[in-house]
């Protein structure tokens, strides 16, 4: 798909995957789907990233660069609520200091996004799975400063060595928690005494409760 040239283009060719079943857009595209997500847990995200045309893959910027928009698929309960933690990208470790919320990529990415809600309670089978309506949000000013004092409380902790200590009940709106494929995938960080140490990769994460208010106000019209 090529990319969409403007916000309302992305928005219209994301409200016409609303209330299709994954396996009806696998078949319009000729995609295999997996049987489960077990070994693919990203695979709807990156299917809507390509159905969609989003360019940034794995590289640190916005999905759509052009446009500044970040895509998030969001998996929800049939009563409209996250099912999980929604990934915004990798914590830095090292190479911190002088770091701002201004110029960090939490903030890139979380400038402009569009979710992609999709009912997916476990008991539904993956190809049953529907896509839900999108919508496009950007954070208030209510909801910037709580992700801003957020990013920095954490960032501190890493800053001052206690990346170990920092566990998922921080936060009001963002934690951190390690990300890695397995548990060999270790990176360098340092310890209070700053010296240098191997840890797992860690992620920033949207907890359930914040996103979970984000789709009651824009489907209850707040």
């Amino acid at each position: 798909m090529n990319r969409p040239e403007s916000e309302e283009t992305l928005l219209e060719r994301a409200n016409i995957l609303a209330g299709l079943k994954l396996r009806e857009l696998a078949n319009q595209y000729a995609v295999a789907m997996p049987d489960n997500l077990k070994r693919e847990k990203g695979w709807v995200g990156q299917f809507i990233e390509m159905v969609l045309g989003a360019e940034a893959g794995s590289k640190p910027i916005p999905d759509f660069p052009h446009l500044g928009i970040e895509l998030k698929t969001l998996p929800i309960s049939l009563a409209g609520y996250p099912l999980e933690t929604t990934f915004v990208c990798t914590a830095p470790l090292t190479g911190i200091t002088g770091s701002t919320w201004e110029t960090s990529l939490v903030k890139s990415k979380l400038n402009r996004v569009l979710w992609i809600p999709v009912v997916a309670e476990r008991s539904i089978p993956l190809e049953e799975r529907i896509i839900a309506s999108p919508m496009l949000w950007s954070p208030n000013a209510e909801e910037e400063m709580i992700l801003r004092h957020d990013w920095e409380e954490l960032m501190d902790m890493i800053a001052l060595g206690y990346v170990e200590q920092v566990s998922a009940k921080y936060g009001v709106a963002l934690q951190i928690r390690p990300k890695a494929a397995n548990s060999k995938a270790l990176t360098e960080a340092f310890n209070a005494e700053g010296e240098p140490f191997l840890t797992l990769p860690r992620g920033f994460y949207l907890k359930k409760q914040f996103t979970g208010a984000i789709l009651q106000r824009y489907f209850s019209g707040g």
